[in-house]
């Protein structure tokens, strides 16, 4: 299961918590001021699991990850108690920095520092419950390919092991329940665009324009006249030229370019509701009790 940094998760986790971060927070192991709290890390389900703690007071500069349920948070006093928690465990425990993924092989040789010490009355309690139980033999660590009580990668549950990870009213009074809720948003993509362009088409266009044509035309009339001309009015002479100018209309044809209609580019925004369906999830708190307790719910 992938684990999260609590801003990561859930950005607006400090208006559920308010004055109780449980970030920044000093850590004490027992009256010893150790280090301090740098920040949670939490499931995919948001659930609380390591607090990342700074143990500059044993060991300066070393990060390492505390299971929250070895954890006891005091809101009044503004400090965070690992009561079980000692420098040979710190010492001990896989070093965490900033930049890493923290995958199952880094969490079992945590866990594997943390199952070798039973926890004590005065720490935050096994499976939820203020004392440590009956037996007081240490548990076996065992190889991370192999797991924890015949657990591996894929069986594993935090679950599993209340012990590392339950958290109770007692000792983390200020841990929330989460729930998940659809929120509808938008954001604004291209998803294609229009290119406008124009391109040239052909096609024969024929026009015609009557035109005139003079020609000369040549007609010879017969004369039936019986009279003689007058003596000396014959003049037979040779090269005489009569001349006539003859015209024609020349049709003239050119092309001229006109504006045929305009072209317009604009965008419109069409509207439609975008409608999402999706199952939602929220933890709830169960109630176990035995005999017959006064249990009032303020919920």
């Amino acid at each position: 299961m992938t684990l999260h940094r609590i801003r990561d998760f859930y950005p607006d986790y400090k208006e559920h918590f308010g004055d109780r971060d449980v970030k920044g927070l000093d850590l004490y192991a027992g009256n010893d001021k150790i280090g301090s709290v740098d920040d949670v890390l939490v499931d995919d389900e948001g659930q609380f699991r390591y607090l990342i703690i700074n143990t500059g007071g044993w060991i300066i500069g070393k990060k390492v990850l505390m299971p929250i349920g070895r954890a006891r948070i005091d809101n009044t006093a503004k400090r965070v108690y690992a009561d079980s928690l000692t420098k040979a465990q710190v010492e001990a425990l896989p070093e965490f920095n900033d930049d890493m993924t923290v995958d199952y092989e880094h969490e079992e040789q945590v866990r594997g520092v943390y199952r070798a010490a039973t926890p004590t009355a005065q720490g935050v309690g096994y499976a939820g419950s203020a004392t440590a139980p009956a037996t007081t033999n240490t548990l076996p660590t065992i190889g991370v390919e192999q797991g924890y009580a015949g657990y591996d990668r894929d069986s594993y549950a935090y679950a599993k092991e209340p012990d590392l990870y339950a958290i109770d009213d007692n000792n983390h009074p200020n841990l929330k329940l989460y729930e998940e809720r659809l929120v509808a948003g938008k954001t604004r993509q291209k998803t294609g665009e229009a290119v406008i362009s124009k391109h040239i088409e052909t096609e024969i266009a024929k026009a015609s324009v009557p035109i005139e044509k003079e020609r000369v035309v040549i007609e010879r009339v017969p004369v039936n006249s019986q009279t003689a001309v007058t003596p000396g009015e014959a003049n037979f002479k040779e090269g005489e030229v009569s001349r006539m100018e003859i015209y024609e209309e020349v049709p003239e044809f050119h092309k001229e370019a006109f504006v045929r209609e305009e072209i317009r580019v604009s965008k419109v925004v069409d509207k439609e509701t975008a409608t999402a369906q999706e199952t939602l999830r929220r933890e709830e708190i169960d109630v176990d009790t035995q005999g017959n307790p006064v249990v009032d719910k303020k919920i």
